[in-house]
């Protein structure tokens, strides 16, 4: 099975790809796309729905799994922000007829660390560990999309159910 980690953003979007045979995980690719911060917001959004679709097309994988949305009461503008790049992410996994698995941040934290609160450094610190890689994942982006994609794989292997 192949799961598709995105971690959204208007700015930089990352993303991960693992394959999981059985108790094995590997990964296949991980990055982001960045878009221009002077374009405006409409084209960021077609960069963004063209680099994903072509992600979708070049791995084909069976399911994506993104964080969910949330929002912090000093910056509500942010979420507003990162609900664009969702819907445009929501829209090619559904063109291409992929399963959309949402995931809380402190659900995916809780899933790699123990600890819901975990740092951006702990969860780095983890990926690296459990995916058994030489270095930190970077950006942090791409890091946090192997970390969503990775909790649904541990998800699944708990047969826990899917929310």
């Amino acid at each position: 099975m192949r799961v598709l980690g995105i971690d959204p953003g208007l700015n930089i979007t990352g993303y991960g790809l693992l394959e999981q045979n059985d108790d094995q995980i590997r990964v296949l690719e991980a990055g982001v796309v960045r878009t221009n911060s002077a374009a405006p917001m409409a084209d960021r959004l077609c960069e963004i729905a063209r680099e994903i679709e072509a992600i979708i097309k070049q791995f084909a994988p069976d399911v994506l799994a993104v964080e969910e949305l949330y929002s912090h009461y000093g910056h509500p503008k942010t979420a507003i922000i990162m609900g664009h790049a969702r819907g445009i992410i929501f829209l090619k996994a559904a063109e291409a007829r992929l399963l959309v698995q949402p995931y809380a941040s402190t659900r995916v934290k809780k899933s790699l660390t123990g600890n819901g609160r975990a740092s951006k450094q702990q969860m780095q610190l983890m990926i690296r560990s459990a995916l058994g890689l030489s270095h930190i994942p970077e950006p942090a982006d791409a890091a946090d999309a192997l970390a969503v994609a990775l909790c649904h794989c541990r998800a699944l292997s708990h047969n826990e159910a899917l929310v």
